[in-house]
């Protein structure tokens, strides 16, 4: 008996020292895995804390309002040149965004945060510059020293550059980082609301500490030129911080999901890639008597081979992502419901300091006047970025939950999770249709003239503008990588981000004739330039009934992408 437990006890006491080899070995390795993911944490939460800073400030061009109007009284622009400068702005910080969205795809987001800190310290300085030296055959008016008017529009364009790279660089830093993660609609809304927050505190460092002095003492307009050094310098500061602290957390590993994700729907059966044949090679260990100097070599051949492997494979799923992206109809539906919608946001944004100076008589005194334009960029960037950090929790809550990232075929459906019983679900739409409504009706309530000579109740139009628009902004990125996934994200949201740049080229040009038109018509007022400035609700109300009637034809084109034949609900696509 004692003999035949001896080969137990010693396989035992083996099998032991064994595991205990095995545990002892394998915990360094446990410690180590542990180590490199609490450091892929903190480079991950200090990139969002970059991105959060550079959506920040990189929204400067939304405090348009609190020195748009100083451009007539100061520079001597007509209202149609005030907005050739805004316009040229927003078609620079629109039509560029699916260029510089692919780049940031492709090359990440820190070298668009450096070209972006370059180009705004050189566009600001050039406009504080053009805006010092006055006017200069302007309306009649002719100055020696005064810098023409296109030199003020070329800064404008190079401010627009900036701005696109800056925010696509910190939002797809975050789309990429959390766009698979629990709460991504909150992680998309924080910086896409800190977008909105800058205009509302850099309009009132401009207000209340970079102002020009009146010779009684009190405070008066912002100081352009001061209030245009501060922003060069600021931004330049925040672009280079960013081109060091934005950083894409395991992007080889999202690709290579996204790459299997395609593959098991069978979507790469005709694309001439597959990961079962175009896999990594596996390399075994260097053969016994290889001196080490061959060995190196051969490990920097393994590491070079893989490297580009995986950026072909990046690059093939990019390419492939995008042209699947152009080819799904429904994209198109929604580009041009954002085209609708979006475009009566902007031109009310751009002209809001214009718009209340047309509530009272140009012979009003200006202490008399119960608001101002700085007073509603606040209004409005804080009812925007309320909104948006307000819809994306909520869409995270309430929201439909799907087992895919990226756009189903009508043969070969990912199909969406069951519902689960006793939880009450919202679709996103339902949330951006409500978005539309609020942009609605602050678009009724301004030309219905219920505030004309009645500034005090302004503050309900830009308080609806703003929710709405904020919103806006906040969804539609999201139903982009609900629908698409995030892989492509700089690229895709770049492609419809670029059509409210032609809708506030319609809106503001409808805008400026209007205006114009109504400016020429009002009687002459003993004190003002005559056929330069508008007082009355013909100089607006037109316009923005129009603008509500587009927002309503926006709303119904995004109806038709969601529950329209091959929409997304049936595709069985829980957006």
């Amino acid at each position: 008996m004692s003999s035949s437990r001896t080969p137990l006890l010693s396989h035992d006491s083996a099998s032991i020292s064994s595991i205990s080899s095995i545990s002892s070995s394998s915990s360094p390795s446990t410690a180590a895995q542990k180590s490199q993911r609490r450091q892929r944490d903190i480079t991950r939460y200090v990139a969002f804390s970059s991105a959060i800073l550079s959506c920040l400030c990189a929204g400067s061009i939304t405090a348009f309002a609190l020195y748009g109007h100083l451009f007539q009284e100061r520079l001597h622009y007509t209202q149609l040149q005030v907005n050739t400068v805004s316009i040229a702005a927003e078609l620079a910080l629109y039509l560029p965004v699916s260029l510089f969205g692919y780049l940031c795809d492709r090359l990440g987001p820190a070298p668009l945060s450096f070209i972006s800190a370059l180009m705004f310290g050189a566009g600001y300085l050039l406009a504080a510059l053009t805006y010092n030296s006055g006017a200069k055959d302007v309306s009649g008016y002719t100055h020696e020293r005064g810098w023409p008017l296109w030199v003020m529009v070329v800064a404008f364009i190079i401010i627009g550059f900036a701005t696109t790279c800056m925010y696509l660089s910190a939002i797809t830093t975050c789309a990429k980082n959390f766009g698979r993660g629990k709460y991504r609609g909150l992680a998309l809304a924080c910086p896409i609301a800190a977008f909105g927050l800058s205009g509302m505190w850099q309009s009132q460092i401009g207000s209340r500490i970079l102002y020009e002095r009146l010779p009684d003492g009190k405070r008066g307009d912002v100081d352009v030129f001061k209030f245009f050094l501060f922003l060069a310098i600021t931004l330049l500061a925040v672009g280079l911080l960013g081109s060091f602290l934005l950083k894409i957390v395991d992007e080889d590993e999202l690709i290579d999901e996204a790459v299997e994700e395609l593959e098991r729907s069978g979507l790469l059966e005709d694309s001439g890639f597959s990961t079962r044949a175009n896999g990594y090679r596996t390399y075994g260990s260097v053969e016994d008597g290889v001196d080490d100097e061959a060995a190196e070599a051969r490990r920097l051949g393994e590491a070079k081979a893989h490297e580009e492997e995986e950026a072909r494979k990046k690059a093939w799923l990019l390419n492939e992502e995008t042209r699947r992206f152009l080819k799904d109809h429904t994209m198109w539906w929604l580009a041009a419901g954002f085209f609708f919608v979006s475009g009566p946001g902007e031109a009310f944004m751009t002209n809001l300091g214009t718009i209340i100076g047309t509530l009272y008589s140009p012979t009003t005194d200006p202490s008399e006047v119960p608001t101002s334009a700085a007073t509603h960029v606040s209004i409005v960037a804080f009812t925007s970025t309320v909104a948006r950090i307000l819809f994306g929790t909520l869409t995270d809550m309430l929201a439909p939950v799907s087992t895919s990232n990226h756009m189903q075929s009508a043969s070969n459906s990912l199909a969406s999770l069951p519902p689960q019983r006793g939880r009450f679900t919202l679709s996103r739409i339902n949330f951006l249709l409500l978005a539309a409504l609020f942009l609605f009706l602050g678009q009724v309530l301004l030309a219905s003239g219920l505030i004309q000579n009645h500034g005090e109740r302004f503050w309900m139009v830009s308080a609806l503008i703003g929710s709405g628009y904020g919103a806006l902004f906040s969804l539609t990125p999201l139903i982009i990588t609900i629908i698409w996934g995030v892989e492509n994200f700089g690229t895709n949201w770049g492609i419809v981000a670029m059509v409210p740049a032609a809708g506030a080229l319609v809106w503001g040009i409808v805008y400026s004739t209007v205006y114009g038109w109504a400016a020429k018509k009002s009687p002459h007022i003993p004190g003002t330039d005559d056929g330069v400035l508008c007082y009355g609700k013909q100089c607006y109300a037109g316009t923005f009934w129009a603008m509500a009637a587009s927002i309503a034809i926006g709303s119904l084109l995004w109806v038709w992408a969601w529950k329209g034949r091959d929409g997304w609900s049936r595709r069985g696509i829980a957006v």
